[in-house]
């Protein structure tokens, strides 16, 4: 097993990597231990699907993907006889369904953290779509304003070690992209440009990306001005002490009067993203148009994702019926 990674190494980026070393040390080394690879049987590899399947969704998919490949690798190298590992088996949770944002919360949310360093990568997320590590990697080279206003995605900023690593090698070919932009985020681009002292659009003067501490203390801007329990610590009589209180909605935070809690929904960095391909099939953009301004490889995981979105109106499915078997009379 460990082998085997070890070959995939230059070809996974380096999050997809540590990815597939942990699913690999933590549910599948344990499951065949003391197993030569010739000794393993399709029992063994259904007794270890089983430990997983209370797991989610991706952990349970992911580990029977890297189970097969290893054994496949090993087969075509002729260190076994027989691929022990049969047809795929189901199981998993499935995830929670994402609620994208609303526009009355896309309101609140922009409205919270403008003139904050949130504020510009609220915008992209919500406009653009881009995936957090394409924003991050993102520099003014590839914004353009004029003309048609678009971004080009051809960067990712991902964080090894907490340091930012730049790289022109994508989640996947279809990653790289040129998305056109609506008039509000070309408004945020102009007078963040206008401003900025980096090479990034979101990035130190020195002209280096976000480190991933960075980049937690930016989205601190939205947790901040969110509603629910917090918690802090303070030190008292030389102890550190926590503390904790409940932020309700309208109030002033406590150690800071130029905060208040008006976020009352749950905001993660992807939730973004899931919006701008949200509004885009409410607005009736056809699959393939999405599919390639998200930077989906294929069209099935827009529709896996998205599908309740395309076919949600009955009426809507009842007109297409209609044009494929028109009345007679």
């Amino acid at each position: 097993a460990d082998y085997w990674i070890a070959l995939q190494e230059g070809h996974l980026t380096y999050g997809t990597f540590e990815d597939y070393k942990s699913i690999i040390n933590r549910h599948i080394k344990p499951s065949m231990k003391g197993l030569r690879m010739r000794d393993v049987l399709p029992d063994d590899i259904t007794r270890m699907m089983k430990e997983v399947a209370n797991f989610s969704k991706s952990v349970h998919d992911k580990t029977y993907m890297l189970a097969k490949q290893m054994f496949t690798n090993a087969y075509d190298n002729k260190l076994i006889s027989e691929n022990p590992c049969p047809k795929m088996h189901a199981g998993g949770r499935d995830p929670v369904e994402r609620q994208a944002l609303t526009n009355e919360q896309m309101t609140t949310l922009i409205e919270a953290v403008k003139g904050t360093r949130a504020y510009v990568f609220c915008m992209i997320g919500l406009y653009s779509g881009l995936r957090r590590e394409e924003i991050l990697g993102l520099k003014w080279d590839c914004v353009r304003l004029t003309g048609t206003p678009s971004i080009l995605v051809k960067r990712a900023c991902r964080f090894v070690h907490n340091r930012p690593v730049v790289e022109e090698r994508l989640k996947t070919k279809a990653s790289r992209r040129v998305i056109p932009i609506p008039p509000q985020l070309v408004q945020c681009l102009q007078e963040a440009k206008a401003s900025s002292k980096s090479c990034y659009v979101i990035g130190n003067e020195d002209n280096t990306p976000y480190t991933e501490t960075q980049f937690r203390s930016m989205w601190d801007y939205v947790r901040n001005r969110t509603v629910g329990n917090k918690s802090y610590y303070r030190y008292r009589n030389g102890k550190k002490e926590l503390y904790s209180f409940e932020a309700k909605l309208g109030e002033q935070a406590q150690n800071n009067p130029k905060v208040k809690y008006t976020i009352d929904f749950k905001v993660t960095p992807h939730i973004l993203r899931h919006t701008y391909i949200t509004n885009l099939l409410l607005s009736g953009a056809d699959v393939k148009t999405v599919q390639y301004l998200a930077g989906h490889e294929r069209a099935s995981i827009t529709l896996d994702i998205y599908t309740h979105l395309v076919y949600n109106k009955p009426e809507e499915l009842m007109e297409k019926v209609q044009r494929a078997f028109p009345s007679s009379e």
